[in-house]
């Protein structure tokens, strides 16, 4: 029963609410861009977004580790990749500005698309080596600015909740710049909608957004990278239930 009524209300009152928040937002992002200041507009309607989803949807959202950062510092988050509401839990309540390293595939999502763009969000097109460069150039200024950038260096959702492979994409430039990558880790997601039910109702589920200790550089070159990265995967697996602990393949990646 409880759940045909969280249903009912998703139905008639959260999903429309969350459609016209979308379109709004998205408006918002690409308006305040073309005015000016794309990493204020760029962020904070976004943050506000991702927010009121979490919210309307009625899901709890607990946050540890916002004190192991320090204000104008920039990071590289870097976190496992449960399900579409890691998007919302991390835009919503990471309470950084940042910009997203994301897959090019999200830049033809009408509205949603234009405004990533307009914000200067990194698309990922690994369809050649050029297109490459030009991504993580792009990360370099922004990250120059002090901002950061967060990554899912998975590269795909889970279908378990379990962890895949880390590409090294993200740790290579932390390495270039000099960067602390900070691990997070996202519980939840997985059961509030599992990539296996895309497009389907949410389960009502708590949300809980780990931010762990930053990783500083240890020295600079492959070694510093596969420090990071070791480090980044063994940090965020630990907060993980045990259940979800342990590496399983994703065939995505």
């Amino acid at each position: 029963m409880v759940t045909l009524l969280y249903r009912i209300y998703q139905l008639f009152i959260a999903i429309p609410l969350i459609v016209l928040h979308t379109i709004f937002t998205a408006i918002i992002v690409s308006l305040g861009t073309t005015l000016g200041n794309a990493h204020f507009w760029g962020f904070y309607p976004g943050q506000w977004w991702g927010a009121f989803i979490c919210r309307i949807l009625l899901l709890p959202v607990k946050v540890e580790g916002r004190e192991n950062l320090k204000e104008g510092q920039s990071y590289v988050f870097v976190s496992n990749h449960q399900g579409a509401f890691d998007i919302f839990l991390i835009y919503g309540f990471l309470h950084r500005n940042f910009k997203w390293m994301m897959k090019y595939q999200i830049g033809k999502i009408p509205f949603v698309g234009y405004a990533c763009q307009k914000s200067h969000q990194i698309f990922i097109n690994r369809s050649g080596v050029k297109k490459i460069k030009a991504s993580y150039d792009q990360a370099r200024e922004i990250l120059k600015d002090g901002i950061s950038v967060t990554v899912f260096p998975e590269g795909a959702r889970s279908f378990t909740g379990h962890m895949g492979i880390f590409r090294r994409g993200a740790f290579m430039l932390a390495d270039e710049l000099q960067l602390p990558v900070v691990p997070l880790t996202i519980n939840g997601s997985i059961n509030v909608m599992p990539r296996t039910r895309d497009w389907r109702f949410a389960i009502w589920h708590p949300l809980h957004l780990t931010i762990h200790t930053p990783i500083p550089p240890q020295g600079q070159g492959p070694e510093n990278v596969k420090h990071a990265m070791d480090e980044s995967y063994k940090t965020i697996m630990s907060a993980l239930p045990k259940e979800l602990q342990g590496y399983q393949e994703n065939p995505d990646q």
